[in-house]
């Protein structure tokens, strides 16, 4: 039998998140693929870019807004293939989503993504589509549309206030007080250093998280705590720059944690070993752990948990947790202690 080889072009089909509404198209991109410039952003939604209407850089998008970006076939880095359904009728989906899976396609994932997993498990013809997003390296829970009507209501209570988040995360350092609070307005990042957002005081947006610590622990002699967040809004990153800003850094994390240049050598696949070990861990410790909203079609108050993922719990467990330096595998690997 012949070889199928894969299609020379594929198209990645981008839908815009509530939290990018305004946003000009091109820094829409900027933020969505990994090191790309304005200039070359503009250039592939002049050369690459497919959608039902005319789109410049200078589009300023809306939720909901659908394209694709037509590129070359790559080969892509292994993702997760399981997936914990935690509820299913007939308006929504939630499931866990396990930490290494993107939501969407993007420029270096196109098959090993959420939404291609829930096509695989439920068959072409379901709809599922994802009313909000966590980062790839963030595990937890994700609720998806089944109808256009659930669609919709989902957006318009996510962008109403109406969704109340819980997220677990592992942080270096021990809180000295159970309950903390961080205030901190949150702004885009710059050019200058490789983060997605920053704390701004002047030009950022109001942003405000509450933290509970649940555990103390130590590792090796260091400090490390278990902590719940209640993001009080909804900004990119909040829970990662606002536990940086409180100066307990989550666990792992690249971009916000212990050195800022780390996630530029890491994208680059030039991340040292003496960096993976001072993550610790080979991804951002940070679980989407319990979500309470309205029902999109009933309006009867809903709340769902995602239990901690084993890589976590052997964290505090003081397993180890082996670190994947090429960043492609699934990222929970747990040796007995040594």
């Amino acid at each position: 039998m012949a070889e199928v080889k894969p299609p020379e072009f594929v198209d990645i089909p981008f839908t815009v998140e509530p939290n990018y509404a305004g946003w000009r198209l091109d820094r829409y991109l900027c933020h969505k693929i990994q090191r790309l410039s304005r200039n070359k952003a503009q250039l592939i939604i002049k050369n690459s870019l497919i959608a039902d209407r005319p789109l410049k850089p200078s589009t300023l998008v809306k939720p909901g807004l659908h394209f694709k970006l037509r590129r070359r076939t790559l080969e892509e880095p292994e993702t997760p293939t399981t997936l914990t359904e935690l509820y299913l009728d007939d308006h929504i989906l939630v499931v866990d989503k396990p930490a290494g899976l993107p939501m969407h396609p993007t420029a270096r994932y196109h098959r090993g993504t959420l939404v291609t997993l829930l096509k695989v498990r439920y068959g072409e013809d379901f709809r599922a589509d994802p009313a909000h997003r966590l980062d790839r390296e963030t595990s937890g829970i994700i609720v998806c549309g089944r109808t256009l009507e659930a669609c919709q209501r989902l957006m318009r209570s996510f962008m109403g206030g109406e969704v109340h988040k819980e997220y677990l995360a592992v942080v270096e350092g021990a809180p000295p007080e159970d309950e903390f609070e961080v205030d901190a307005p949150i702004a885009e990042g710059t050019d200058a250093v490789r983060i997605a957002v920053r704390i701004d005081r002047v030009v950022g947006k109001p942003s405000r998280t509450r933290f509970r610590v649940l555990q103390r622990f130590e590792r090796d002699g260091e400090p490390f705590a278990l902590v719940r967040a209640y993001p009080m809004t909804g900004r990119q990153h909040q829970i990662r720059i606002h536990l940086r800003e409180a100066g307990y850094p989550i666990v792992g994390d690249k971009m916000y944690g212990p050195d800022m240049g780390y996630f530029d050598r890491f994208s680059r696949k030039c991340l040292e070993p003496e960096a993976w070990v001072r993550l610790r861990l080979p991804r951002q410790a940070l679980h989407a752990a319990a979500l309470r909203l309205p029902h999109p079609h009933t309006g009867q108050e809903m709340r769902f948990e995602a239990p901690l993922p084993e890589d976590l719990q052997a964290f505090l467990d003081g397993r180890r947790v082996l670190p994947d330096p090429a960043g492609t595998k699934d990222p929970v690997g747990v040796s007995p202690t040594v």
